[in-house]
């Protein structure tokens, strides 16, 4: 991710292992944060909260990952919390001195009646680098999770380096979704007419709650194909909603993930940039 403001560290070149972690409680009154361990690039900032709800900024503290760097964002919501999560900037994958492909995890856990909420700022993906991104999500039957993860493939006239996704998710200890994404050389076919038309922007947004209300087909956003577009639809759980993007811009997509939040789930709805 992008560095904070300031003189930061510099990365030294040896790779970085690192594990910064989360949890949030509900003391019986309000959501309290008793854990904030910030590790290596991650440096955990504690915002105001709103509406109830306990706020986390996580902030680079170096240029990361770099190829060979193993990071990872540990975050817990216990019983009855509610917890938003966002970055104060864009993750930037690098080359790295290494070729050495890096990794970052992040493991997110709602356990009953909680509210996790990841709202992160897109990850770049810059030529020469090799990144491997998981999702772990671990849901309980009553918790509630809104989900948005954005990728640009590469920077302003740049190709992307190689960048492989996995978004794996189990309620009640249920798989109800696994999906693989592969971009960049020297995955085949990836900039295709079939998978992103040649856009650079691409994204999802995925919702589960117990009061949503099941759709009956999916729904399709975006009139323009040049434009972007998106797809919501209903996963094979009845309470999980799942949108894919893909857009020219940022910008572009941000504007199709909204909308299809507030097409989806208005009692969910959210501002935009994650603040």
């Amino acid at each position: 991710m992008t560095p904070a403001t300031g003189s930061p560290p510099t990365h030294t070149g040896v790779a970085v292992r690192a594990t910064a972690r989360i949890r949030a409680e509900h003391n019986g009154r309000a959501t309290t944060l008793p854990l904030l361990h910030s590790d290596g690039p991650f440096h955990l900032r504690r915002l105001r909260s709103s509406g109830g709800r306990a706020r986390v900024s996580v902030i680079g503290a170096m240029s990361a990952p770099l190829g060979g760097d193993r990071l990872a964002l540990d975050i817990t919501a216990r019983k009855r919390a509610e917890l938003e999560v966002t970055t104060a900037a864009a993750t930037i994958a690098l080359r790295g001195s290494t070729t050495d492909p890096a990794g970052y995890d992040v493991r997110l856990t709602a356990d009953e009646n909680a509210s996790l909420i990841w709202l992160p700022q897109p990850l770049i993906s810059t030529r020469g680098s090799t990144l491997h991104q998981t999702y772990t999500v671990d849901l309980a039957a009553s918790s509630r999770l809104l989900l948005r993860e954005e990728q640009l493939l590469g920077r302003t006239a740049e190709p992307p380096g190689h960048l492989t996704t996995r978004l794996t998710v189990r309620r009640a200890g249920r798989l109800i979704l696994d999906q693989h994404t592969t971009y960049g050389v020297p995955a085949l076919a990836w900039d295709g007419p079939a998978v992103l038309g040649g856009h650079r922007a691409c994204g999802q947004l995925l919702v589960v709650t117990p009061e949503l209300h099941p759709l009956e087909e999916p729904v399709h956003l975006g009139e323009d194909p040049a434009n972007g577009c998106a797809v919501l639809a209903p996963l094979a759980d009845s309470r999980a909603l799942l949108t894919t993007a893909i857009a020219p811009t940022p910008a572009r997509l941000r504007l199709l993930l909204d909308a299809a939040l507030a097409v989806g789930v208005p009692a969910m709805r959210c501002g935009r940039r994650g603040s």
